[in-house]
């Protein structure tokens, strides 16, 4: 995959998860720092930590600021009075809001990461790659949610971070075959998939 590529999807992929962490402190009733801050962290969280696994420092994030520019306007937008009452409006905005833009940015960054992984170390092992596409998807949605005060959405909500996997998996099978074209947009599509029917059918893990 180009790098070009990568780089709309990572912003596109920054888009989705600053309204996703801004919404959610919003909804926390924080100030537009906090606004801002999750929405930041949300967007360019997992990047860092997948930069780091792989030794890429400092991360991107820090090299290129404009997907930091991008993640803080978002969520200034997201904080506009006007943008909060259509979201609240009637009660039905925020959820499909949260729903298509989460599972848009797990998706982007789950295949995003397994695509740095592969240019990083070529001859990297199948659960390297796996690992780094799936801590790229989830690892800023985690710091958002320790950040807001709530149990991390991967170890409890529509099994998060197991759509993640599952389409990671095909990714990377696909990879082999088809190449990275084929199995990024594949995978993708798996992960939003997944995601947006575990939320309508109410799909969960087993609990201890």
């Amino acid at each position: 995959m180009s790098s070009t590529v990568i780089f709309i999807l990572e912003i596109i992929g920054t888009v989705a998860f600053a309204v996703s962490g801004a919404n959610v402190a919003a909804e926390k009733k924080m100030d537009l720092l906090g606004v801002v801050i999750l929405g930041l962290t949300t967007a360019v969280g997992g990047g860092i930590i997948r930069d780091l696994i792989l030794g890429n420092t400092p991360p991107n994030a820090f090299v290129n600021p404009v997907y930091g520019l991008v993640a803080i306007g978002v969520s200034l937008i997201v904080f506009i009075p006007v943008v909060r009452k259509w979201l609240n409006r009637h009660n039905k905005g925020i959820g499909p809001v949260l729903l298509i833009s989460d599972s848009l940015g797990l998706a982007i960054f789950t295949i995003v990461g397994i695509s740095v992984a592969y240019e990083a170390i070529p001859d990297g092992s199948f659960f390297l790659k796996l690992f780094v596409g799936v801590v790229t998807g989830v690892g800023g949605g985690v710091m958002r949610d320790v950040m807001a005060g709530e149990m991390p959405a991967i170890f409890v909500r529509h099994f998060y971070a197991c759509a993640s996997i599952i389409g990671g998996i095909v990714c990377l099978i696909l990879w082999h075959f088809f190449g990275s074209v084929v199995a990024t947009t594949i995978g993708a599509a798996t992960i939003v998939i997944l995601r947006i029917l575990a939320a309508q059918f109410k799909w969960k893990l087993p609990k201890a």
